[in-house]
């Protein structure tokens, strides 16, 4: 009786079972085996559940094609198997064939893509790595993996091979359109020749380059200066070996890159809580950036009307043509280099036009090390035509067409195009002129000058003293001497003359304006007040430090001026100001919904993360709070203000100083208190900034009930009495089903403001639990200044430390 039930179970439940496996909703299988091969309706997880490989369908289209997939709700495909031949049913399958190899099968168990590796025995395994990379092992030896043939995708941890003595030259391939993933008409690799630099290709010729790699960034993206995180990597300097790869911290979002159908690499991050990737950078986003756009000796600038012109002492080769908007035969000498052939005298020697900022030429022939025996060599050798010098690389020089050159606004490097003694003899000319012209203007005013210099002498020696140390701080950290030096009449110009109305805001350190220059450009002139806390050497410090840090989550400093006992900061104009303008302002508030103030804390985190970790230096901001954090125009968080920023050096964790700055309610107990500042006092401020960003409250002079305490207190208080809703106050948040992961996040804050140091999590785990990484958190303990609030000028006189909210101020102490 018990044998006959149960084959009637069997009966039963083996047809049902083939109808859930039909319609998709087959368990995983844990890898692929000759016995064991992934049907259609399976799929294969990555240990850590990030990526699937699995059978899918591109939009628009009934082909069937293997791929591998980010495990997101948003079908993404970083690679594919069977790219050139489709499946038109559900019935393929993808599995170990006989002879070791990865195949797919269609119904007729026809071969319609193989790994295609020979010598191979049966006994192969295939699994999915937790990088993405799927990996056919023999007897526990790799034979083949899909990150050493890619298809579109380049994911972290995966390497562009330029070519190898054992392998040849690995590239990535766009899909032919969105809907079919064959290959389409775009290439991307890696290219080492003299130097090396990435290549898209069009068929086979060049479409975009990046510019030569000069150890740290690519010379030619202007964007990799604020915008990329040093993940990157160039290994290797020969034609015949070398990869590109990037690795990412731990504690940041998904992110890719991909080569689209139509020729561009899209950089494409995901942050929990979206519906889709957001594409944060593009490779071709003007004309300009297709290559050899304005032909041999042809300079492009985007924005310009045209777009092209040629470069001084060329004129177009063909003008009907160039006229008509067709730069690509590019322009020619107007007089031909004197130096070479001719007995001629040291005046008559040809000489150099410096181009600043560029993207400098493709096809770089040799290079040297001394950058003082740049222009000598050049000179001494006929077929050289210009040379550059930057730091990575050397001294590089071109012969033959200058190809591919493009002005930047920032960024880029110094071109210098050798010339003929002829076509700058109007420019010596010129010196002579305005030489003479100085000369006679100067005995002519030197009686008034010398009464006028006794007025100034003590302010030009407060400048001179203030540049001289500048200059020297820069040698020191081996920062190059070429960030501008603007004139006042230039910013008060820009902003005309500071003028209220241009006023972005206000704090401790002075006053921040709004301003145009003269070529269009938008900045932020911080204009630092004669009584600020920041004196020179803060000034000096913020200007040495952010020369440094290039990421996406820092502000960008493009120059400073110290001139009529002024001293200010240019910096690149972030339209939508200050942090706390929105959070703390009820007419705002509602512009930051939830999933918009997760990715300001994630990307202040990352900069955070930068200045700890990534940068070269370890960087201690020692003021982070809401007023230090712009917005950019999507909303974009960027860490402003490193003028009490301190470094620290080699092994060291941790410091000491008698001189507490920074801003009440943002500081570490023991540094208000002791004057020691480490990444840990960095983490206290970004959990109470946390807190405030996801409350909307201020963490100082937060009034409830009757006592003023602090907002770090109350969260506490209503996180462990499970209330924290209480806390936001967002009315999106109501109407949206993310209590658990506002609760994370002011669980996160709270492990933040822990009173010891050493139970506070560093950044590189405050991303992962941001990520639900790590999952289980642990218990925050009772916050730092957690008793009543002073409230009175009395009890603020009897107090250690102090600053109003929202300016920075020095607290000088005897200790």
């Amino acid at each position: 009786m018990g044998k006959k039930n149960s084959t009637t179970l069997l009966q039963f439940f083996v047809p049902l079972l083939l109808v859930f496996c039909y319609l998709g909703v087959c368990i995983a299988i844990n890898n692929i085996t000759i016995t064991q091969p992934l049907r259609h309706s399976e799929t294969l997880f990555s240990s850590n559940q990030t990526f699937k490989l699995g059978f899918f369908s591109p939009t628009n289209t009934t082909n069937h094609y293997v791929g591998i997939m980010f495990n997101l709700p948003v079908m993404t495909v970083i690679w594919v198997a069977n790219r050139e031949n489709p499946l038109n049913d559900s019935s393929g399958t993808f599995t170990i064939s006989e002879d070791g190899n990865l195949v797919v099968l269609n119904d007729y168990k026809q071969i319609l893509w193989s790994s295609n590796v020979s010598n191979l025995s049966a006994n192969c395994t295939a699994n999915l790595m937790d990088t993405g990379n799927l990996v056919l092992q023999e007897n526990g030896r790799t034979v083949w993996e899909s990150f050493q043939n890619p298809t579109d995708s380049f994911v972290n941890n995966m390497r562009i091979t330029a070519a190898s003595r054992t392998d040849e030259k690995k590239r990535l391939s766009s899909w032919k359109s969105p809907s079919d993933p064959s290959v389409g008409d775009f290439s991307h690799g890696l290219e080492i020749l003299q130097t090396a630099q990435i290549i898209i290709w069009k068929r086979n010729e060049i479409y975009w380059r990046s510019g030569p790699w000069n150890g740290v960034l690519f010379i030619g993206i202007p964007i990799m200066n604020s915008v990329y995180n040093n993940g990157f990597e160039v290994v290797g300097d020969r034609p015949d070996d070398g990869y590109f790869s990037f690795k990412f911290s731990d504690g940041l979002s998904l992110l890719y890159y991909q080569l689209t159908s139509d020729g561009t690499i899209v950089e494409k991050v995901w942050v929990e809580g979206n519906k889709d990737w957001l594409v944060t950078s593009s490779t071709v986003p003007t004309e300009c950036d297709v290559y050899g756009k304005c032909g041999p000796f042809g300079s492009c600038k985007a924005g310009d009307s045209p777009i092209c012109k040629c470069l001084k002492g060329f004129e177009p080769r063909d003008k009907e043509e160039w006229d008509k908007g067709n730069w690509t035969g590019g322009c020619t000498r107007k007089k031909p280099l004197q130096q070479c052939g001719r007995n001629i005298t040291a005046a008559d020697q040809d000489g150099f036009l410096k181009l600043g900022g560029v993207k400098v030429p493709d096809l770089a022939q040799w290079k040297s090390n001394l950058q003082d025996d740049c222009d000598t060599s050049c000179l001494k050798n006929c077929s050289c035509v210009a040379y550059a010098y930057y730091r990575g690389l050397g001294c590089v020089h071109w012969s033959g067409n200058l190809i591919d050159i493009q002005q930047f606004s920032v960024g880029g490097a110094d071109l210098y195009v050798r010339l003929a003694y002829s076509e700058l003899e109007n420019k010596k000319d010129m010196k002579v002129i305005i030489s003479s012209v100085v000369v006679v203007g100067f005995l002519a005013l030197a009686g008034s000058a010398y009464v006028c210099w006794k007025f100034f002498a003590k302010h030009r020696g407060k400048k001179q003293e203030c540049l001289q140390s500048l200059v020297e701080a820069m040698d020191l950290h081996g920062i190059e001497n070429d960030l501008p030096l603007y004139t006042y009449e230039a910013l008060a110009s820009a902003t005309d003359n500071f003028h209220s109305g241009n006023k972005l805001g206000k704090g401790g350190f002075g006053q921040v304006f709004k301003g145009k220059l003269l070529d269009g450009q938008e900045i932020a002139v911080k204009r630092l007040s004669k009584s600020s806390g920041q004196g020179i050497n803060e000034f000096i410090n913020e200007v040495v430090l952010i020369s440094r840090l290039q990421h996406r989550n820092l502000v960008k400093l493009l120059g400073c001026c110290v001139e009529k006992e002024e001293k200010m900061l240019v910096y690149e104009l972030l339209p939508n100001g200050s942090l706390d303008s929105y959070i703390f302002d009820s007419s705002k508030q509602d512009l930051l919904e939830w999933n918009r103030r997760v990715l300001i804390i994630q990307g202040i985190g990352r900069g955070l993360l930068y200045l700890h970790r990534d940068s070269r230096l370890k960087i201690i901001h020692r003021d982070l709070k809401a007023s230090n954090i712009l917005l950019d125009e999507e909303l974009n968080a960027k860490i402003s203000d490193f003028g009490l920023a301190r470094i620290l050096g080699g092994k060291q964790d941790q410091d000491n100083t008698t001189r507490v700055v920074g801003t009440y309610g943002y500081m570490s107990p023991e540094y208000a208190m002791l004057g020691r500042f480490s990444e840990k006092s960095d983490i206290y401020s970004f959990g109470i900034l946390l807190l405030e960003i996801v409350t909307g409250r201020r963490n100082s002079g937060y009034s409830h009930g009757e006592d003023e305490i602090c907002l770090s207190r109350y969260a506490w208080e209503m996180w462990n009495a499970g209330d924290v809703m209480k806390l936001t106050n967002m009315t999106s948040v109501l109407e949206a089903n993310i209590e658990m992961e506002i609760l994370r996040y002011v669980n996160v804050g709270l492990l933040c403001v822990q009173e010891e140091e050493k139970d506070r999590p560093n950044v590189s785990a405050i991303l992962s639990m941001l990520n639900s990484e790590i999952s289980e958190l642990p218990h925050p303990k009772l916050p730092a200044f957690t008793g009543k609030m002073v409230t009175s000028k009395s009890e603020l006189s009897q107090q250690r430390v102090y600053s109003v909210n929202n300016c920075t101020v020095s607290i000088i102490q005897a200790r």
